[in-house]
């Protein structure tokens, strides 16, 4: 799949950690993103294994995507992820966010990543929040 054209997708695809990491942007439209990464040795652990940092990492970039897509500028409030399988270095993963309710100033969102066997990998939850411009207080 190509990376979809637009400002959004450019910018994502400039940002220096994705990038620095291998991480490819596959899908974004508002409220929903992929991205993808192949394990190499630069995201393992000292232990050998991949480095739930950087399984975090996709999980937040593909978040940022979804939460971003709507037009207006978001920023994370809070993340909680669950590691749930061990993946061998290698692998593709596949991290996907989707909206799950658009307040006015506050997205509730999914995210999840999958192994190239389809197997769950990383469950997470997360809170975007849409700060407004205030006009300076007068005194």
């Amino acid at each position: 799949m190509s990376r979809p054209p637009g400002p959004l997708a450019s910018a994502l695809a400039a940002d220096p950690l994705a990038r620095t990491l291998g991480f490819e942007l596959l899908e974004v439209e508002p409220g929903r993103c992929r991205a993808a990464l192949t394990l190499d040795d630069r995201h393992l652990n000292f232990q050998g294994n991949p480095h739930g940092g950087v399984l975090f990492a996709l999980a937040d970039y593909a978040f940022s995507g979804a939460c971003n897509a709507h037009g207006e500028a978001a920023v994370a409030l809070s993340v909680t992820i669950n590691f749930v399988s061990v993946v061998q270095p290698g692998a593709r993963l596949v991290a996907e966010a989707a909206v799950v309710r658009q307040g006015r100033r506050a997205g509730f969102y999914q995210l999840s990543v999958i192994d190239d066997d389809g197997a769950l990998v990383a469950v997470a939850q997360a809170v975007a929040h849409r700060p407004t411009r205030q006009e300076p207080r007068r005194t």
